[in-house]
């Protein structure tokens, strides 16, 4: 009989990377074959502002077949009532990210000897310790395929000819999608420009002749704030997000934003002496340990 682990990918580009990676280390750990779920995440009518990216990388895992999937609202059920039997079980067929009495995960190793031969995983394992022993792996594996790229970008030259900073800056975090809460992503917003100005101070000081380039959803505004020669704004318009990700892999140094998108650029790239600053006072993740260690916090 085979081991097959079936991964639930949901969400934008940073948490698809981050359910991938998870499951793809348990694959190689463990001996399992590896099937990404890429419709049960999105078949709802609130979840279809995203859409499956994966298959724009070099990520060359089997789709899982129908029969794998809760993609429709009855399968949906199924999958329901199959996670209320794993209660009684000792092995379980569905494994769910574990949280804690107030919704946070955390670093929680995942047991396999606790899960059937062919096992769903769950959820978005936001943490480096998941996966980073096939850290050398993921590297080959998570970059865009050429079809989806401009790779005479006129941003590259700029980019390996200076010592250049990434920043990254998400506007509209929480405006998205049914509920919106315009507030909280202007909030969010101040609280990483003010994060950024502290961080560039300390390139400054660490880096000569630091050159920042900044990145966005939305660039409305930046310009307010970020308006000297010290700054360049990366604006791609075709394939945005895919081409933003690929140029993250020229950066000297990363002041990483708030975002899992930024987070996987700062972490996949591959300067061995590369400077990653993130923020002390700002999450975007549930997860408690999202942050990797050796980052140095702002």
């Amino acid at each position: 009989m085979s081991y097959n682990i079936i991964a639930r990918i949901a969400e934008g580009i940073g948490n698809q990377l981050f359910m991938f990676a998870n499951a793809y280390y348990l694959s190689r750990k463990f001996g399992y074959n590896l099937f990404l779920d890429n419709t049960s995440g999105y078949f709802k009518k609130k979840n279809q502002i995203r859409s499956f990216e994966l298959d724009k990388f070099n990520i060359n895992c089997s789709i899982a077949s129908k029969n794998f999937k809760f993609d429709t609202y009855p399968l949906d059920i199924k999958r329901k009532f199959l996670k209320s039997l794993d209660l009684f079980k000792n092995k379980k067929k569905i494994y769910v990210e574990k949280r804690d009495s107030n919704k946070n995960t955390f670093f929680n190793p995942i047991d396999i000897n606790n899960l059937t031969k062919t096992f769903y995983i769950e959820g978005h394992f936001e943490c480096e310790r998941y996966f980073d022993e096939f850290r050398s792996d993921l590297i080959k594996l998570i970059k865009v395929k050429d079809d989806y790229l401009n790779i005479n970008n006129p941003y590259i030259n700029d980019l390996i000819n200076s010592n250049s900073v990434s920043i990254c800056i998400r506007q509209n975090r929480y405006s998205e999608g049914r509920l919106k809460n315009d507030d909280k992503s202007l909030k969010l917003t101040n609280d990483t420009i003010d994060y950024i100005f502290r961080s560039i101070e300390y390139f400054k000081k660490k880096v000569n002749k630091p050159k920042f380039f900044i990145w966005s959803n939305d660039f409305k505004n930046l310009k307010e704030y970020f308006n000297d020669e010290d700054f360049m704004f990366i604006n791609n318009s075709n394939n945005k997000a895919l081409n933003d990700f690929y140029l993250f892999s020229y950066c000297k140094h990363f002041i990483v934003g708030p975002t899992s998108f930024h987070w996987w650029g700062a972490w996949l790239n591959n300067n061995p002496n590369k400077i990653c600053i993130r923020p002390s006072n700002i999450n975007p993740s549930k997860n408690k340990d999202f942050w990797p260690e050796s980052w140095i916090k702002i």
